[in-house]
């Protein structure tokens, strides 16, 4: 694959050689930045995702006090403080369970999502909420969970392991990458009808990066995701009126409050902002600002300080993120680290876009700081899978699969 080279000094170990180490594309930009071992970028990885959740936890508590009633306050801080300690578990163990210990069962795996995200329109079983059917009811402890986020994680592992095991063919459009984007566009197509359009487009992003990094042409993978995209936003706009208005609000068509008190809370906080709980906009204005405009929350709250120090943090996960995924050899665990981190990197990024007016609304979280458990917890297993596979190549040596 001309992604893949040979690093230097590494022992030849026949034909595939050259698929062993690490992504050219992604190299040519961080190439000073490589490190020997992942588990220094590794470590600060997870640092970077334990301040996120510290100060999600600030902001979820905080947010709480005002809003709740003492009673639903200390219920909500609890639960909050569950969830990110369900989250920390949930990285612990994935890192020792790692994108290998998954592999043999991922065809179970793409059949239970796909299921998953048929039952939210399951009577008894699925949940709807504001005119989406993303939910589904989890028995005996009467939460839900939306499937599209798991979808997301199995998806990319799956794509992963199919670039590593076709190799060559994946450049054969019929039997290669042909099949394997066809059962995306039909994950894809599931999440789209839950109208969960940022999910279906987050889910798409991170499904064709993975596929592009792994081998497939250009084309094939960055081609087909344009037209498709292309595609799919004309029939969009042309045939369902929520997208259409969310479209008319982003070119400034017609005009939303809520994503015009995001922008005007976002600048309203100057530089050290009104401080922590003292917001305008907590109790009117804007909708879910506990979670899809959480940025706006910081940026009144917490000003320009609070704001540059949530991009810093992400940035700072992105950065590390890269470093990490430069340093295993391996290529399906190098694959899945890629597209994993890129699902929760992507998320960050798309949900300040929408807060800052540069998107339309899509109802996307900010991962890690966010309410909502089923965000944090998948964006968690993410994470920890990413790092499962680190500490698998600091433990063995080197390999082509």
């Amino acid at each position: 694959m001309a992604r893949f080279r040979k690093r230097a000094g590494a022992v030849a170990l026949g034909p595939s050689e050259h698929q062993l180490t690490i992504f050219e594309r992604l190299e040519t930009f961080t190439r000073r930045a490589e490190a020997p071992s992942p588990s220094r970028p590794a470590l600060r990885l997870f640092l970077c995702v334990l301040s996120l959740m510290g100060l999600g936890m600030l902001l979820q508590a905080s947010h709480a006090a005002t809003t709740l009633s003492p009673a639903d306050y200390k219920s909500e801080v609890t639960q909050q403080a569950i969830y990110r300690l369900l989250g920390v578990g949930a990285i612990l163990i994935c890192a020792r369970i790692g994108p290998q210990g998954l592999r043999r069962f991922l065809p179970a795996l793409v059949v239970g999502v796909v299921i998953a995200l048929i039952c939210v329109w399951v009577p008894g079983i699925g949940e709807a909420r504001n005119g989406s059917a993303r939910w589904v009811l989890l028995p005996f402890v009467n939460r839900t969970f939306q499937p599209s986020e798991l979808a997301r994680i199995v998806m990319v592992l799956w794509v992963a392991d199919r670039c590593t095991r076709l190799g060559p063919r994946l450049l054969d459009l019929r039997q290669g990458v042909g099949p394997v984007l066809g059962i995306g566009l039909f994950v894809m197509a599931l999440i789209g009808a839950e109208t969960d359009l940022g999910g279906a487009l987050l889910f798409f992003l991170c499904f064709v990066s993975t596929l592009y990094i792994g081998g497939a042409r250009f084309m094939h993978s960055a081609g087909s995701a344009i037209g498709i995209g292309g595609a799919a936003f004309v029939v969009g706009v042309t045939f369902f009126d929520y997208i259409r208005k969310r479209v008319d609000v982003f070119l400034g068509v017609s005009e939303n409050a809520q994503a015009s008190d995001a922008v005007r809370a976002l600048g309203s906080g100057q530089y050290f902002g009104v401080g922590l709980g003292h917001g305008g906009f907590r109790n009117s204005g804007i909708p879910y600002q506990d979670s899809d405009y959480i940025f706006a929350m910081i940026g009144e709250e917490l000003g320009l300080v609070g704001t540059l120090l949530t991009l810093g943090l992400i940035l700072a996960f992105v950065w590390f993120s890269l470093r990490m995924v430069l340093t295993i050899r391996n290529r399906y665990l190098a694959l899945s680290s890629f597209g994993l981190l890129l699902s929760v990197s992507v998320q960050a990024m798309l949900h300040m876009q929408v807060v800052t007016g540069l998107a339309p609304p899509k109802g996307m979280t900010l991962p890690f700081l966010s309410d909502g458990g089923t965000s944090l917890i998948v964006s968690s297993i993410a994470v920890g899978l990413a790092l499962g596979a680190a500490r698998r190549t600091e433990e063995d040596s080197p390999e082509t699969t």
